[in-house]
């Protein structure tokens, strides 16, 4: 019996008395199940929790989550990030409604086959919400089979992840899928965790860790640096006129493809010409800082008092009460979201 299979029934048990209360937990339907792993993708459980609740109260099921209208949808998003998720999400839920009667597919290729949907997602949803025996690997997942193993394979390659996925799918209890891989990565990101030491004491599968046996803890996962990131300087344009604040969208593909932004661009250069903004002044208003993946954004913030209304095709005027209803600012834009509630004073 290996070390994997040896710590199932362990780590049911538990699972069983610690996992930790969370809302699609409490009523695992597919789609619910679904709509929580799409959130939960780089971004962290505290942070979902409430965003998953409003989100069910405006899209109650698939039928509703493909009917929601695009600026509704990105608003129920705003501060989630990533959001092509929300976008593949609303795809998936229309190929759902029109090839599947808006019945989740039972099929793990059809699952596996919507948009935004991996091999982890795919593995999440039929194990837990549909009861089969298929592995459900994430980085919680890949840190303690490392650990537990002894395993130095870089868990950042596919090679490794293939590796992972074959021997958990080997040792899936038949009775309780679901709740077995839910175990794992609750051990992963509650105890074996992965920034500082992990509570060792706390784990069900200590005595088998081959890990902590030799010391290697620290050492384990082996994962590949990561490359460093690009920083951009840009100006956001703060454009003022009757209370309201000029918004423009972003292009429609590319970072932040499609998404409301103040106007922004690289640089530290003057207010582009090309806009047309009859600005009766312009004030320095601060700096803000905000990092993606790949690119570190370093904003310089200026405030442009208008002269008139006119704006480039496209652009829209927005007051307080609309940036907080209707439109959807990345997080990217929080600190010149603050600095324009800062000017407003309630208009609409």
């Amino acid at each position: 019996m290996d070390t994997l299979e040896q710590l199932a029934v362990p780590l049911l048990e538990w699972f069983r008395d610690n996992a930790r209360p969370l809302p699609w937990r409490d009523d695992p339907t597919p789609y619910h199940v679904w709509l929580s792993e799409i959130m939960l993708q780089q971004t962290r459980v505290a942070a979902v929790l409430d965003y998953y609740n409003r989100f069910l109260r405006q899209a109650p099921d698939i039928p509703a989550l493909a009917a929601l209208p695009e600026e509704r949808l990105m608003k129920l998003w705003q501060g989630l990030g990533y959001y092509s998720r929300a976008r593949n999400l609303q795809r998936a839920a229309k190929i759902i409604v029109e090839e599947y009667g808006g019945a989740f597919p039972s099929d793990y290729a059809a699952v596996r086959a919507l948009p935004g949907v991996g091999d982890y997602t795919a593995g999440a949803v039929c194990s837990i919400a549909l009861g089969q025996a298929v592995p459900a690997v994430d980085g919680n997942v890949l840190r303690v089979y490392a650990r537990l193993c002894g395993d130095g394979g870089d868990i950042s390659t596919p090679q490794m992840k293939k590796r992972v996925a074959q021997a958990v799918a080997q040792v899936i209890p038949v009775g309780a899928p679901g709740a077995f891989n839910q175990a794992l990565m609750e051990l992963g990101a509650t105890v074996c965790l992965p920034n500082g030491a992990p509570l060792c004491e706390r784990c069900p599968g200590r005595s088998l860790c081959a890990a902590l046996a030799h010391g290697r803890t620290g050492e384990l996962p082996v994962k590949a640096p990561k490359k460093p990131r690009r920083v951009e300087e840009r100006t956001v344009w703060l454009i003022f006129w009757e209370n309201r604040a000029a918004l423009r969208r972003r292009p429609g593909r590319g970072l932040l493809a499609g998404l409301w932004e103040f106007p922004s661009e690289p640089g530290d250069g003057p207010l582009p010409p090309q806009w047309g903004v009859e600005a009766l002044s312009q004030q320095y208003a601060g700096q803000a800082r905000h990092i993606f993946t790949h690119i570190e954004w370093h904003m310089t913030l200026r405030t442009v008092e208008a002269g008139s209304d006119a704006l480039p095709e496209g652009w829209v005027w927005a007051g307080r009460a609309q940036l907080e209803e209707k439109y959807a600012l990345p997080s990217a834009f929080e600190g010149a979201l603050r600095a324009v509630n800062e000017r407003l004073n309630g208009g609409t």
